[in-house]
């Protein structure tokens, strides 16, 4: 699709929005979506080559294939440069697959195996629970999915889940964000959605979502249409229109592939890379929120 096209398409899909936002907001469960982090938690850390996130993943799978018309299982074996072998798996689960204009939404599953920032130095060799940091994420993609199996969307949709996001060093490309770079490298023939949005730790209770500076360099009209519609909804207070932080994640290799995606993320987190990041430290209103703001993006 050319950029041409691409920018008529997504202005007809943000008139059609425009009409069916006010309704999204008594779409999205953020009580339900907590649970799904309960959930996640309750399998234990999600670490490539761990009993916790093979038991998770064939729970993602199975929870993709009752709600979307289509899941994809993209799974393949991993080696970094130091040697470490992963069976890692990302899901791609789509409503509406034939339809021409689509939305990606994207988030990790897997959880980091050691908490390196965690203040005890005892800690820091033990693994992060991931109840921000993943799992919110995922609440929130599967609470979508919720809401479109009830009413389809005005557009395609796609749920990206990737994996091995946190397994190591992010200034290694064979060690962190392994799941989207090989999501970048094996797009669908002929991938383009009109735009993506990545959704990473937004379950924090004191919710601060800032514009990230990747986003807003590279893709600033998808940045625009995600804030305004939280404004719209009433959560200007949680979504600030600056940019805070510059940081990489799962969007810079979608965008490095030519997609448009953002990333939607409240980097001030103090318990991210701790053990530390627990069940307690997020709440169903932050899920909600973002929630609402993504299933009206495709209404």
């Amino acid at each position: 699709m050319s950029r041409r096209r691409t920018a008529a398409a997504l202005a007809l899909v943000l008139a059609a929005c425009n009409a069916g936002s006010a309704r999204s907001s008594g779409e999205f469960d953020g009580a339900r979506a907590l649970a799904y982090v309960e959930r996640q938690l309750a399998f234990g850390p999600r670490i490539p080559n761990t009993a916790g996130h093979r038991g998770a993943g064939d729970w993602l799978a199975a929870e993709l294939a009752g709600r979307a018309d289509t899941v994809i299982v993209q799974a393949w074996t991993h080696v970094t440069a130091r040697g470490d072998t992963l069976a890692l798996r990302n899901f791609f689960a789509r409503f509406r697959p034939a339809a021409t204009d689509r939305v990606l939404f994207v988030a990790h599953w897997d959880t980091r195996p050691q908490a390196d920032r965690s203040a005890n130095m005892a800690a820091q060799r033990q693994p992060v629970p991931g109840a921000n940091d993943g799992a919110s994420g995922v609440a929130v993609l599967l609470g979508i999915a919720d809401a479109l199996q009830k009413h389809a969307p005005a557009v395609g949709v796609d749920l990206l889940f990737v994996d091995g996001e946190d397994w190591g060093d992010f200034s290694d490309s064979t060690e962190a964000l392994i799941g989207s770079r090989y999501f970048a490298a094996h797009l669908p023939p002929g991938y383009q959605p009109l735009y993506g949005v990545l959704f990473d730790m937004v379950g924090d209770k004191d919710l601060q979502l800032y514009w990230e500076g990747y986003s807003q360099a590279n893709a600033p009209e998808v940045v625009q249409r995600v804030w305004s519609f939280a404004e719209r909804l009433g959560y200007e207070r949680i979504f600030q229109p600056s940019v805070r932080h510059t940081l990489v994640d799962d969007h810079v290799p979608l965008q490095e592939a030519g997609l448009r995606v953002i990333d939607v993320i409240d980097f001030d987190y103090p318990y991210w890379h701790t053990t530390e990041d627990t069940i307690d430290k997020v709440s169903a209103a932050s899920l909600k929120a973002v929630g609402d703001v993504a299933i009206a993006l495709v209404r």
